[in-house]
């Protein structure tokens, strides 16, 4: 069952109360922490949950932050589509070599 959309006068409440969209759904993860990940380099039309720069790269998995409603098929009424959201360190060299100049980026990425 879907909920009705949110009415306009009710937005500003709704933002102001927030909440998460985690979700409790036994749904192994695809990927474990310590993993090498390559981000896929697809291009894709529209909104993409993963920024340009780490396309085609590769980074460790440092942490799983659980299992989440995925909002690019949630917001568009196709479900909920819950999969887990990892923390994936990238290291400067590999997103900008050889102008790296160490340290990293740590980027929230989802199974999809």
């Amino acid at each position: 069952m879907t909920e009705p959309p949110l009415r306009a006068d009710r937005v500003e409440a709704a933002m102001r109360r927030g909440g998460s969209t985690r979700v409790d759904v036994d749904l192994a993860p695809l990927f474990a922490t310590g993993a090498s990940v390559r981000v896929r380099a697809t291009a894709t039309a529209g909104h993409t949950r993963s920024p340009a720069y780490v396309k085609g790269k590769v980074g460790v998995v440092e942490r799983d932050h659980g299992v989440f409603v995925f909002p690019d098929t949630n917001a568009h009424r196709k479900g909920p589509k819950p999969q887990h959201v990892y923390s994936v360190r990238f290291e400067a060299a590999e997103l900008w070599a050889p102008a790296g100049q160490g340290g990293a980026v740590y980027v929230d990425l989802w199974d999809d």
